[in-house]
């Protein structure tokens, strides 16, 4: 099996596509979904200002909708990520 190194925060992985960004471990009971909403430039850069928080659990077999445990948006990346790995670290916690 090939070795894939993923960008990580706080030591979980982050993935991204587009503007939705996974982190967390899907052999893990849960995992955090950011989708960016919008955006605006700042200088040369983009810099997400409006990002939706969802604490998913990581049953791909469930649907997308009974997958969501709590949901949130937040107005920059950083808080979303503060409260994504919140969230997760407590579930993961609470689930043991």
């Amino acid at each position: 099996m090939a070795e894939t190194n993923f960008l990580t925060y706080k030591g979980k992985p982050l993935v991204r596509k587009d503007n939705i960004i996974f982190y967390g471990d899907m052999a893990e009971p849960f995992v955090v979904k950011f989708e960016i909403l919008s955006s605006k430039k700042n200088g040369k850069l983009e810099i997400a200002d409006k990002v939706k928080v969802q604490l998913l659990k990581s049953d791909t077999q469930l649907a997308e909708d009974k997958r969501i445990v709590k949901e949130t948006t937040k107005d920059t990346l950083f808080d979303a990520l503060d409260f994504g790995f919140i969230w997760l670290e407590r579930a993961l916690k609470e689930n043991k």
